[in-house]
């Protein structure tokens, strides 16, 4: 993977220093990412905050390619939770509009890049424009296989854990001595997707914002105070670096390398 990076940072950089410090037989497979900060960042330079998220588009597309050239398997970003349908009605409607203009402009890129793209969440209650840009998309590239773009959208963590039990209580003709983790995970969202090795919250705050609240049981969590639209590759790169310090032992008392079996 070293290999990809060539030319992607620039010599005797700081960046230059840390892929220099980087362990690429330990990265870490999946990557989750709770992208906060856009508002405040707009505040701060007197901005509408939807300019805020048109520069926090910027970030996504500059930690896609740089995931992806790390060798990271799965990116999971924290788009758009539930939580949000209770911002003001105009910036809601102008961040669909915004995803969905980022869809039409960036699948080629994802196709180039053998980037697969999937949507996790409830698409109920999302703009028919949208969900119809978004099924395009992952049809697209439901083939290829370099690293997994997945994108939470009117995402809950609980939400996520009720309707899998929902779904399984609707599929499946079983008592509740059946029911266990494993076959829980098969019905939540993110089914047939590992679970994070690696969480990352941007803007300093110290929560999960009810993301992925099954998955990260055992994840390794970094905060940074850096906004999301100020996120770039140094950061990500940051990030697995210390995630390679840390000892992983899964509740064992020996540390782990690497994944859980």
């Amino acid at each position: 993977m070293r290999k990809d990076l060539e030319g992607f940072v620039t010599p005797d950089s700081e960046e230059a220093s840390l892929l220099d410090r980087l362990d690429f037989a330990n990265i870490p497979h999946h990557v989750a990412v709770i992208m906060d900060g856009n508002g405040r960042w707009a505040r701060k330079r007197g901005l509408p905050r939807i300019e805020g998220h048109k520069a926090g588009s910027k970030s996504v597309k500059e930690i896609v390619e740089t995931g992806a050239r790390l060798g990271i398997g799965v990116l999971s970003l924290y788009a758009f939770s539930k939580e949000n349908w209770k911002r003001p009605k105009r910036e809601v409607e102008r961040l669909w509009r915004l995803l969905r203009d980022y869809l039409r402009k960036e699948y080629r890129s994802l196709m180039e890049n053998d980037l697969r793209f999937r949507v996790i969440g409830q698409r109920e209650g999302i703009p028919d424009l949208v969900v119809a840009e978004i099924e395009r998309v992952e049809e697209l590239t439901k083939n290829n296989g370099r690293m997994t773009v997945v994108l939470a959208l009117n995402y809950g963590g609980r939400s996520e854990i009720v309707d899998a039990v929902r779904r399984i209580l609707r599929e499946k003709n079983i008592g509740p001595a059946d029911v266990d983790e494993d076959q829980i995970a098969r019905f939540l969202y993110t089914e047939g997707l590992p679970d994070p090795d690696l969480l990352i919250r941007t803007s300093g705050e110290f929560r999960v914002s009810n993301f992925l609240l099954w998955q990260i049981a055992y994840s390794e969590i970094w905060i940074t105070p850096v906004l999301w639209p100020d996120f770039r590759k140094i950061h990500l790169m940051q990030a697995v670096l210390e995630y390679q310090k840390r000892d992983r032992r899964f509740g064992d008392v020996h540390p782990q390398k690497g994944h859980p079996a």
